[in-house]
């Protein structure tokens, strides 16, 4: 297994199949326009490849605020479902925090849906903590995935 980032689109479509484990609505179309504007706003992604083939994914975004400082969030880390709990979470996570301290930042952020329980779970043991709510106000309901 081998971790690596991708930074164009063409490099990221790679991820599709992985992606649509956790957004099985997700059409390639929309993959293709998300990607294409996400890149031009400082969007990544770090993935586990083994032969070819992608075992999980990490969107990344590196981030700016005035409370914390520099910091680098964590856009899902999806982690195809046949070889959940072996360890490829915990690469992505540990590559993702060098990442985040060779580039001078403060912290690491991620938000996690309330009933995801297996997810907060690994987060716990991954060294996260909440530290407040993440609070969204829907304005087209049918767009959210």
């Amino acid at each position: 297994m081998k971790v690596i980032e991708l930074t164009s689109v063409e490099e990221m479509m790679a991820t599709y199949e992985v992606l649509t484990e956790l957004y099985p609505s997700l059409t390639r179309e929309e993959y293709v326009n998300e990607l294409t504007f996400m890149i031009q706003h400082n969007y990544t992604q770090v993935v586990v490849m083994e032969n070819e083939r992608c075992l999980g994914v990490s969107g990344v975004w590196i981030g700016n605020k005035l409370w914390c400082g520099k910091y680098l969030e964590i856009d899902n880390i999806i982690v195809s479902e046949k070889i959940r709990s072996s360890g490829v979470g915990k690469l992505i996570v540990d590559y993702l925090e060098e990442k985040a301290k060779s580039l001078g930042c403060n912290m690491m952020a991620l938000d996690s849906y309330t009933t995801n329980f297996k997810a907060h779970k690994f987060f716990y043991n991954q060294g996260f903590s909440p530290k407040g709510f993440h609070f969204i106000h829907l304005l087209d309901k049918g767009k959210i995935r």
